[in-house]
C-alpha cells in the first residue's frame, strides 16, 4: 500500500510539472505573438528617456537620457551607444558591458522607453486633416490615420512610413476590408512620418449618368467597360461608337477613337485603362458639340472624384 501511495504521488508531481511547463509555453507564445511586430519597429532615438532595471540589482536601476551622440552614461560602466537599437537589443548590450567590466556575472536587464524626445507623428498627403499629431507612445496606423481625419476618396492604399531613427522608408498596403486592415496593422512611433499618396484616377466624362474621376484602388486595374459601369453607364443620347480615349504618353497626350457598342457586344476586346486616362463619351449627333482635347482635359480639374468600390 505504501508503494502504491508513493507511485501515485510521483505521478501527480510529474503531471503538475508538465502542466506548469505547458502553461509557461502558452504564456510565452502569447507574449511573442502580441508584441513581436511592435518590438521589431520600436527603436531608441536621441533624446529619449530610458528606464533601466537589472534583476536583483536595485542600486543599478537608473533613468538616463540618450545624448545627441546616441550614447547613454551607465552607472559604473560609463558610455554606451544605444540609438538605433530596439529596447531588447539595448538591454542585451547593457548586460554585456556590465559583465565585461566585471561588475556582474549575470545581468537580467530590462530597458523601457519612458519618454520620447519627439512627441509627434506627421501625416501628409491624401488625408482630410494633414499635420503633426502629439503622441507619447507608438500607435496603430489606423489610429494615426483616424487622427488625421481619415483617407480622402483619392487616397492610394499604399502608404509610406518613414522611420525617424532609421531614416528608412517602408510601404504598407492598407486593404479596403476592415478585418484585413486590422490583421495587417502596423505600429507608428513618435518622430515617424506617414505619407499617403494620391491613387491613380480614371476620368469618365461626357454623356454618362455620373461623370467624374474614379479611383483605382486595392491594386485593381480598370477596363473601359468597368469604368463606364462605375459611371452608371452611358445615357441613351450618347454616341457610343465615337468614344474618345485620351492618354498621356511620354509627356504628351494621344487620342484614339473606340466603340463602346462593339466592346459591349464582344466584337472588340475590352481595353485596360491606365492612371490618368480620360474617356469622353460624346453626345448624339443632334446634341453633339465638338470639344478639343484641351477642353476635355481642363474639365478633369473640376470633376467629382469617386472611390471605385
Amino acid at each position: 500500500m505504501q508503494l502504491r501511495n508513493s507511485a501515485g504521488g510521483l505521478i501527480l508531481v510529474c503531471l503538475l510539472i508538465s502542466f506548469e511547463l505547458g502553461q509557461s509555453r502558452v504564456a510565452d507564445g502569447q507574449t511573442g505573438t502580441s508584441t513581436g511586430n511592435i518590438r521589431e519597429s520600436l527603436l531608441i532615438g536621441r533624446g529619449d528617456l530610458l528606464h533601466i532595471t537589472i534583476f536583483r540589482e536595485p542600486d543599478l536601476e537608473q533613468k538616463v537620457r540618450v545624448k545627441d551622440s546616441g550614447e547613454i552614461d551607465l552607472e559604473l560602466a560609463g558610455p554606451l551607444k544605444v540609438a538605433g537599437l530596439t529596447p531588447s537589443d539595448a538591454a542585451r548590450s547593457i548586460g554585456e558591458i556590465y559583465k565585461q567590466e566585471h561588475y556582474l556575472n549575470h545581468a537580467e536587464t530590462s530597458v523601457v522607453i519612458e519618454e520620447y524626445a519627439t512627441q509627434s507623428i506627421t501625416v501628409l498627403g491624401q488625408v482630410n486633416k494633414p499635420g503633426a499629431f502629439t503622441v507619447t507612445t507608438g500607435r496603430g496606423l489606423l489610429d494615426v490615420l483616424a487622427m488625421a481625419g481619415g483617407l480622402t476618396e483619392a487616397a492610394d492604399r499604399h502608404i509610406t512610413i518613414k522611420r525617424a531613427e532609421q531614416n528608412v522608408k517602408s510601404v504598407v498596403f492598407l486593404p479596403n476590408d476592415a478585418v484585413a486592415s486590422l490583421q495587417a496593422e502596423t505600429v507608428v512611433f513618435p518622430g515617424d512620418t506617414v505619407l499617403v499618396p494620391k491613387a491613380g484616377i480614371v476620368y469618365v466624362l461626357g454623356d454618362v449618368a455620373r461623370p467624374g474621376g474614379y479611383v483605382m484602388q486595392d491594386d485593381a486595374g480598370l477596363t473601359v467597360l468597368q469604368a463606364i459601369a462605375l459611371a452608371s453607364g452611358a445615357n441613351r443620347t450618347a454616341n457610343e461608337g465615337a468614344t474618345r480615349l485620351i492618354r498621356k504618353v511620354s509627356g504628351s497626350y494621344q487620342e484614339s477613337t473606340i466603340s463602346l457598342r462593339d466592346m459591349e457586344r464582344g466584337k472588340k476586346p475590352d481595353l485596360q485603362l491606365e492612371a490618368d486616362d480620360v474617356l469622353y463619351i460624346p453626345f448624339s449627333m443632334a446634341r453633339n458639340v465638338v470639344l478639343g482635347t484641351s477642353s476635355i482635359l481642363s474639365s478633369t480639374s473640376s470633376a467629382a472624384i469617386y472611390a471605385a468600390r
